[in-house]
């Protein structure tokens, strides 16, 4: 039987398409365009970083009234860790439904330097744009009453798309639901995340503590990009995450360059070297048994993966440069392979503030990408001990006076808890169920991945419920999430909503 799953597959993406998508949920969204995205824009205006606890209550609260006024009751879920942003929590029940799907989102952003925002862009003032304003789009405002919005406008805030979409999405696909008179088939629950771009260190103990509440047959992730062909995508992983802080040092205070140069040791050369002996020119990880624990994908994957469009040669181009990492591979079996990238290194200064010093420091910023069969601390302990190779001595905080004058490679290594890779398998009746109702929201066959590039808690859900999670995302691919000058276009919110109330109405 196992043999059959990659043909049975197959079989299922190369299906006819199915009918239109219902035309009373469309025609909802046609009649109350502008309605929605005012609110839509009062949400997005609310700060959502981690180091606004203010902001972030206001965003819970919001969510909380979007959700009365659709009639859904909600609650929010506080985890035992005073101060945590707390969970946005609805419910419906249907009469004569026997499964439940809870439709998760996130409403916490990436933290945000308004400087680096274009345009005239800021991050909490929302604004409607022509198109992409790095392709030529320009800012405008909304139409004349009675002209409709055009799909392919954008709209520029943070957590446009990452992820304050996937909420407005849910939220709207039920009650285009249930103002066109189509009852949903399934119990819905709603479960809004406050801190998923902190790696969600308090998730594990919300669930544990409402685990009750929480049952249900699968959980939809409404996070991440649609596929680069503009395709609807269904997602069966996600890749884990753990960030790693790197502090090297150099001379206890900052010396002049021409004195000192070639004698004092300069950390931010030491970083480099360190750094670079991390990967080779390919992208390929140096680190002994980066590798080694990775689980193969199952043939149903395989195939899945053999019918993803390959775009690569168009998003290079796209993105301007001249050869991508990865000999022979591409994107898609990439992001199904651990990676390690450099998120930041810093070193005194550059530009108008460079100044002809040696520093007394050099840091850097490490994000390991997770798969399968890795695990997140493991993974640490593999860079650690290539770190310790490269002749480093490795500390846990500020160096003694004696650890200085003992070793000459000091690094202070810092690991956050971080999460494991998590994925759900293709095979499974329910999986093939959301595939159909999302394929009949579209004309164009739906693209399935088993991982996407991205992190999701989606290991903590598996841990503590033993849930089944499929990502459905709605963003468009060129979104710039977790970046400056993030947007959605507008055509991928609608579609969003009403790929959402197509799943809601699940046999």
């Amino acid at each position: 039987m196992k043999a059959l799953l990659p043909l049975v597959l197959l079989t299922l993406l190369a299906a006819t398409p199915a009918a239109p998508p219902t035309q009373r949920v469309r025609q909802f969204r046609q009649a109350h365009e502008r309605e929605l995205l005012a609110e839509f824009g009062q949400l997005v205006a609310i700060s959502n970083v981690a180091a606004d606890s203010a902001g972030l209550r206001r965003t819970a609260q919001f969510i909380q009234g979007m959700m009365r006024r659709r009639g859904i009751a909600t609650e929010l879920l506080a985890a035992p860790t005073p101060g945590v942003p707390p969970v946005v929590f609805g419910e419906v029940r249907v009469p004569g439904a026997t499964r439940t799907v809870i439709f998760y989102a996130h409403y916490d952003g990436q933290p945000v330097n308004p400087a680096q925002w274009g345009y005239g862009l800021q991050p909490f003032r929302p604004q409607l744009a022509t198109g992409p304003l790095d392709r030529g789009g320009q800012l405008t405002e909304l139409p004349a009453a009675g002209q409709p919005l055009n799909p392919d406008w954008r709209l520029y805030a943070r957590s446009a798309s990452d992820d304050k979409a996937g909420v407005m999405a849910i939220l709207t696909g039920y009650e285009a639901l249930k103002a066109s008179k189509l009852k949903p088939n399934i119990n819905i629950k709603f479960f809004f995340e406050g801190e998923e771009e902190r790696s969600s260190p308090h998730l594990a103990e919300i669930l544990a503590k409402h685990k009750a509440r929480l049952a249900s047959d699968v959980w939809v992730i409404c996070d991440g990009p649609v596929h680069q062909s503009g395709r609807k995508q269904v997602v069966f992983g996600a890749r884990g995450d753990v960030n790693m802080r790197l502090t090297v040092y150099g001379p206890r205070r900052p010396l002049h360059s021409g004195h000192y140069g070639n004698w004092a040791p300069n950390p931010g050369l030491a970083l480099a070297r360190l750094l670079a002996s991390m990967e080779d020119s390919t992208g390929r990880v140096r680190v002994a048994g980066f590798y080694d624990d990775v689980t193969p994908l199952s043939p149903a994957e395989k195939a899945a993966l053999a019918q993803v469009p390959n775009l690569d040669e168009t998003i290079r181009q796209e993105l301007g440069f001249a050869r991508p990492y990865g000999t022979g591979q591409t994107l898609v079996e990439l992001l199904n392979q651990p990676s390690l990238n450099i998120n930041g290194m810093q070193s005194a200064n550059v530009g108008p503030a460079a100044a002809n010093v040696i520093p007394t420091s050099a840091a850097a910023v490490l994000d390991l990408r997770l798969v399968p069969g890795n695990d997140a601390q493991r993974q640490v302990q593999k860079v650690v001990r290539h770190i310790e190779a490269q002749g480093y001595h490795v500390l846990s905080a500020e160096p003694t006076d004696a650890e200085r004058a003992q070793y000459p490679l000091l690094v202070k290594v810092q690991a956050e808890p971080g999460y494991n890779a998590q994925r759900t398998r293709l095979d499974l009746p329910i999986a093939r169920q959301i595939i159909a109702a999302v394929q009949t929201t579209t004309t164009d066959p739906v693209v399935v991945l088993p991982t996407m590039g991205g992190s999701l808690p989606l290991y903590v859900f598996e841990q503590q419920l033993q849930a089944q999670t499929i990502t459905v995302p709605v963003a468009n691919y060129d979104n710039n999430q977790h970046a400056e000058n993030e947007n959605i276009r507008l055509g991928n919110l609608w579609e969003g909503l009403e790929t959402m109330a197509a799943i809601m109405q699940l046999k």
